[in-house]
């Protein structure tokens, strides 16, 4: 609620609560009365929609800067320099999820990356889709839509896991950290004949 009530304040100019002076022309009065007007459609537009986002359980969509044929939204937060992964590749991640405002996982604060396989369905679909096209040093913030995460069933709650609804869209930030086997100062290390 307390956002809500952030986000209203945004929207609000000052010049709508403000009361007119004695002084002010009758024209005046008029134009800021359809302001008021216009205001007040503009405020309950906004309220609605946030509820209905709410109601829903689903964020409001992310400001993508492309979004693939999926439907897999992608804002770049940072770009790296790193190669990209192959298909069967082990990778290292780092990561947090959402499902709304439950955080269903974290490990950007662990002491560990999360290792996986590129492509081997270790993680949700939408995430799988991306990681091949990320390089080492990428930090992206993927909306994924629900058949591409938990899907119809959902996922039901675990010790220290929040219930994910059905069909339920999933906030995904990844970054990856290392392509064990694909970092330049290893190959100049050991060698690579």
């Amino acid at each position: 609620m307390k956002s809500t009530c952030i986000f209203l304040s945004l929207l609000a100019p000052s010049a709508a609560f403000v009361a007119p002076s004695a002084s002010q022309s009758s024209t005046r009065l008029a134009a800021q009365a359809s302001s008021r007007a216009e205001f007040l459609r503009d405020v309950t537009t906004a309220v609605v929609g946030v509820t209905a986002a709410a109601v829903v359980q689903q964020p409001l969509p992310a400001f993508a800067d492309e979004t693939l044929p999926s439907g897999v939204a992608i804002k770049v937060v940072k770009s790296g320099e790193g190669p990209k992964p192959h298909i069967g590749e082990l990778a290292a991640i780092r990561f947090n999820s959402f499902a709304g405002e439950n955080k269903i996982d974290d490990v950007f604060g662990t002491p560990e990356p999360y290792y996986t396989r590129v492509g081997s369905g270790g993680l949700i679909k939408g995430v799988e889709e991306v990681l091949p096209k990320m390089r080492v040093g990428d930090r992206w913030v993927l909306t994924i839509p629900g058949n591409l995460a938990f899907g119809a069933k959902g996922r039901p709650a675990s010790a220290g896991k929040p219930r994910i609804p059905a069909n339920c869209e999933i906030l995904f930030e990844v970054e990856m950290v290392g392509l064990p086997g694909k970092e330049q100062e290893l190959i100049e290390l050991i060698g690579d004949d």
